[in-house]
């Protein structure tokens, strides 16, 4: 299938990012990438702690084996003290594991911690594992997501218009929150019907893809003579 010129239009792989990277760098038609979701959420200085625990838990433990769900959540250090044990207080009730940095460590016990290194940071666990990192201010937090993320789906939890209005222009992902989980990122959730899968390129369609995102536009042009100058 993956060079059936002249016969198929385009493929949309479904599956784990090997399936779906082979078919990227394999196939002679069009393609578009979908799936891969090493999603983040940035609890920022100004954040409603309590809501962030309820984002950071409905992303990571609602549906874990899903590309929407939260992989890596990322802290602002002037929060770090008080929200980390909130946090684990909450994902304990489902045996989720947390990778972390030193200093997640230092607040919750390095026995309760197994320290992150960089492919942490970079995997897809679709599972009850999630990667912590404790960062400086908005800018690190920033930074960190653009050189780990999939372009999937990315979330702050802010009380500031300004990181929110900014958290939205600098991300590139197909879907960016404000303050909810990007376990919304669905076509079924969208209002799209049956999902047919996510986009995390940009052409022709990104984020969920409905029947509309797959056609293309036809001209059908009557004419009386008319010619071009």
């Amino acid at each position: 299938m993956m060079k059936a010129n002249g016969y198929i239009d385009l493929l949309i792989p479904r599956g784990g990012a090997r399936l779906i990277q082979a078919v990227v760098q394999n196939a002679t038609i069009p393609v578009i990438e979908t799936g891969t979701g090493n999603c983040h959420v940035y609890v920022d200085q100004s954040a409603d702690l309590k809501m962030a625990v309820d984002i950071v838990d409905n992303g990571k433990t609602s549906r874990p084996s899903v590309c929407n769900a939260v992989e890596t959540c990322l802290v602002h250090k002037s929060v770090a003290e008080k929200f980390l044990p909130m946090l684990k207080e909450r994902l304990d009730l489902h045996n989720v594991e947390i990778r972390g940095d030193e200093i997640t460590a230092y607040i919750l016990g390095k026995e309760n911690v197994t320290p992150a290194d960089e492919d942490d940071y970079a995997t897809e666990f679709l599972d009850y594992i999630i990667a912590i990192r404790v960062v400086d201010d908005f800018a690190q937090a920033l930074e960190h997501i653009e050189k780990y993320s999939t372009g999937h789906s990315e979330c702050i939890v802010t009380e500031s218009l300004f990181a929110a209005t900014e958290f939205q222009k600098r991300v590139d992902a197909a879907a960016v929150y404000v303050n909810c989980s990007t376990r919304f990122t669905d076509g079924d959730m969208f209002g799209l019907g049956a999902e047919i899968g996510i986009s995390t390129q940009k052409l022709h369609a990104r984020g969920p893809m409905g029947l509309t995102e797959m056609t293309t536009t036809k001209y059908l042009v009557m004419g009386d003579g008319q010619i071009r100058e």
